[in-house]
């Protein structure tokens, strides 16, 4: 007579926490994609289906809405600080990567035009941009730690002014038209661009 398994025996073995590594990973790698494609009111059960997870398991990692985000924004304003912090790092460099960022993710330009009172730049408050506006410092901050004497965005607000107007030019269809576009606004403003590619360390 022919054995067949029983529930329990069909049920993967429970990783505990290199399952919960894994989901979690799982889940920011899916919030980058479907914020890509759909900016930061994408729902976040699209979320929970492109990792492969329960909209339970998202819950348990990220309590709400602002914490998916915050991750996900972490993470590229983190490659833009070590890009910047890295030996003979250049500002035409770290340009470089924070240009792949934005052609890369509709979450991460909405970020740089968050305003500075900590509310959205469409005026509606939410936790989501409560904590954006100090990640954007961050970015500027990494920037501006290459600015030479004399630069052409040395001024006081040039340099956030300038990668605002980049970052609103970043529009197309494809990934190539978005950096085709980036590329054209900076040398429009006179700023030379490394390569266009994530922070390799």
């Amino acid at each position: 007579m022919t054995q067949h398994p029983t529930a329990e025996e069909r049920r993967p073995a429970n990783d505990g926490p290199k399952a919960a590594a894994r989901n979690r990973a799982a889940l920011i790698a899916a919030a980058r994609e479907i914020y890509a494609e759909h900016g930061l009111g994408a729902p976040l059960s699209g979320i929970a289906r492109r990792a492969g997870v329960g909209q339970g398991v998202l819950y348990r990692h990220f309590p709400d809405r602002a914490a998916v985000a915050n991750a996900v924004l972490e993470e590229n304003v983190r490659e833009v600080e070590q890009a910047a912090a890295a030996s003979g790092a250049t500002l035409s460099g770290v340009l470089g990567v924070l240009t792949w960022h934005l052609t890369e993710s509709a979450a991460f330009i909405g970020l740089l035009h968050a305003d500075r009172t900590g509310g959205r730049a469409d005026g509606r408050a939410d936790g989501v941009h409560a904590h954006a506006s100090a990640l954007s410092e961050r970015v500027a901050r990494s920037l501006r730690g290459h600015l030479t004497g004399g630069h052409r965005l040395g001024g006081s607000d040039d340099l956030t002014l300038a990668v605002a107007m980049v970052s609103g030019a970043v529009t197309g269809p494809t990934r190539e038209e978005r950096e085709r576009r980036a590329l054209a606004a900076w040398r429009l403003l006179g700023v030379k661009v490394g390569a266009v590619r994530p922070f390799a360390g």
